[in-house]
């Protein structure tokens, strides 16, 4: 038994790229600023809580000096400016360059992992207040070539199995590379199941191929990809379905989408961080380290 077929996931992906296919730039983009300066641009987040009136997610910020915030919760409630909450990271010594956030699934009581830029995982917990964590373990990737620089990290339950993908983002000619393995949280341990080295046709200069990454229920990868020219800008990033992911015979097996086509195109922004928000219409939010310009969240087809 498997999660995705193999027509199954066909349809899917051949869906997928027809629709895409009449991709174009988002028109009157309702970005939301969430904070201005450098040091609050959002580089990964994670679905924290869904009520009839607001939606909350964790933000990681990929700051590397004493003093400078590590994570943050911002509410959205209606037409109202994201409300930004600072959470104090009180484990020392502080992660540096955190550039990826996703939530644990499965679990009793909600925990998050953090990733950084080199490959080691942070997994805790929020406390009561919610104004600081409590770190449950720390452990690193597996395997990890020299010159890895890691944007995407992602968790996902696919049949009774954790499965764990993680993304080297990329620069330009250089392609991003696509990772997947098995988690086991008793141990802390990811077996590695495969690698694939994906580039985008858009952006198309200082590209990083790939800036974070989310896998749906059925195993559907999406990347953000994104355009750094430095931190002024001008920024370009896109969204993308990479592929898809299944479980045959107790092995991973990745499907690459092999015409990659922008679900959307997005100018002015370098996306950093994506986040799917089951029993929403579109179901995509983002979020952006425009480094001088501060950050910003945009959701899709009216999630709100």
């Amino acid at each position: 038994m498997q999660t995705l077929n193999t027509l199954a996931l066909t349809v899917i992906l051949g869906v997928t790229l027809t629709v895409t296919s009449f991709a174009k730039p988002v028109q009157a983009q309702p970005w939301r600023p969430v904070r201005g300066s450098i040091l609050f641009g959002i580089s990964g987040m994670a679905l924290l809580e869904q009520q009839e009136d607001s939606t909350s997610f964790l933000i990681v910020h990929d700051n590397k000096g004493v003093g400078e915030g590590r994570l943050a919760m911002i509410r959205i409630t209606g037409e109202q400016a994201p409300e930004y909450s600072p959470i104090n990271w009180s484990k020392q010594p502080l992660p540096v360059d955190l550039e990826a956030l996703t939530a644990v699934p499965g679990q009793s009581e909600p925990t998050f992992m953090a990733l950084t830029s080199s490959g080691t995982v942070y997994h805790f917990r929020l406390n009561g207040n919610s104004q600081n964590v409590s770190v449950v373990n720390v452990f690193n990737l597996p395997n990890l070539p020299e010159g890895t620089n890691l944007e995407g990290f992602a968790l996902q339950k696919i049949e009774d199995k954790l499965l764990a993908v993680w993304a080297h983002r990329g620069n330009n000619e250089e392609p991003g590379v696509l990772y997947w393995g098995f988690l086991d949280l008793k141990t802390n341990e990811i077996t590695p199941q495969g690698s694939a080295p994906l580039t985008v046709p858009f952006p198309v200069d200082n590209v990083r191929h790939i800036s974070d990454l989310k896998v749906d229920s059925a195993g559907i990868v999406y990347i953000t990809s994104a355009s750094d020219k430095g931190n002024d800008g001008p920024f370009q990033s896109a969204v993308y379905v990479a592929g898809g992911l299944s479980l045959q015979d107790n092995l991973i097996v990745f499907r690459q989408n092999q015409a990659l086509v922008p679900i959307y195109r997005l100018n002015y922004h370098k996306v950093e961080a994506i986040e799917l928000v089951p029993g929403t219409a579109g179901g995509i939010i983002l979020g952006t380290d425009d480094e001088n310009m501060g950050s910003s969240v945009l959701g899709f087809d009216g999630m709100f």
